[in-house]
């Protein structure tokens, strides 16, 4: 039977180190700020949104929330966000993708701030997740993923890991952070000829397809790793990862539940990044 690896004893220690740096930086004056903004109402914005303020609050960052209306045009958009980008008590941005039609994405994310854009939305972060830029913001999502392959202690030099996904949300983050540490990566997709053979092959496996319960038994490997990064509805109604994880917990060494995996994770990652951030952007790098 393998061991069901949460994602709350990490963040949870991530957030103590957290409150600990930022009450640090506010004894010489500095109070870390992230502006979330948001387009619009949908229910998936709104529920990471109260985890993520509830997560930074509890760690001491200032944290305000931009609404705009969803029919809001690409020209007030901008401006609005470029005056988020001058606000000195903004150092972390974070922008709730997708946005309505009526905005460009491929124009807006060369306006945010790349020292300021916190979950890689800006080319800049994306340059730098490829080239193993540390001063950089990958997504917070991968990193999430990274920060419970670190905290229960998985291997990674060398070893064999198959990513299924290849999207920028997740799989091309994800694979690029597996190969900075020193990880053997194959992307896997669709179109992935002889899938799960070639899954089979893989010390760790990253599921991030979006499609429910797509990884069954034999895609896995006996004593494998499995981080299952998908959020999916089954026919049932019920929430449930990529993974089946009914059918393949007697085979892994380790898994993630969903939920209460990898996405318990990711909220303490942004605050992470917002001090960052922070540091960078104040010189107090130490």
């Amino acid at each position: 039977m393998g061991e069901i690896i949460k994602g709350k004893p990490v963040a949870e220690q991530i957030s103590a180190d957290l409150a600990r740096e930022v009450q640090g930086l506010k004894l010489r004056g500095i109070v870390p700020g992230l502006t979330i903004i948001r387009v619009g109402a949908r229910g998936d914005d709104l529920a990471y949104e109260r985890g993520a303020l509830k997560r930074c609050e509890q760690i001491g960052l200032a944290v305000r929330v931009c609404e705009l209306p969803e029919n809001i045009s690409q020209e007030i958009f901008i401006k609005a966000l470029e005056g988020i980008n001058q606000d000195p008590g903004t150092h972390g941005i974070l922008l709730f993708r997708p946005l309505p039609g009526q905005l460009d994405e491929g124009v807006i994310k060369h306006v945010i701030r790349p020292e300021k854009d916190v979950d890689c939305f800006s080319p800049v972060n994306v340059a730098k997740l490829v080239e193993g830029d540390p001063s950089g913001f990958p997504p917070c999502t991968p990193t999430a993923v990274m920060e419970m392959l670190k905290f229960y202690k998985v291997p990674l030099k060398g070893r064999r890991a198959a990513v299924l996904g290849r999207s920028m949300v997740v799989g091309k983050p994800v694979a690029f952070l597996l190969l900075s540490e020193d990880a053997t990566v194959t992307i896997c997709h669709s179109r992935t000829l002889d899938l799960a053979q070639e899954m089979a092959r893989a010390d760790i496996i990253v599921a991030a397809v979006g499609r429910a319960r797509m990884v069954k038994r034999d895609f896995v490997k006996p004593g494998a790793v499995v981080v299952d990064v998908g959020i999916n509805v089954d026919e049932r109604g019920e929430l449930c990862g990529d993974v089946d994880f009914e059918g393949c917990l007697d085979r892994v060494s380790m898994i993630t539940p969903v939920p209460g995996g990898v996405g318990s994770v990711t909220t303490s990652v942004l605050a992470k990044h917002v001090v960052k951030a922070c540091r960078q952007q104040t010189g107090i790098l130490e």
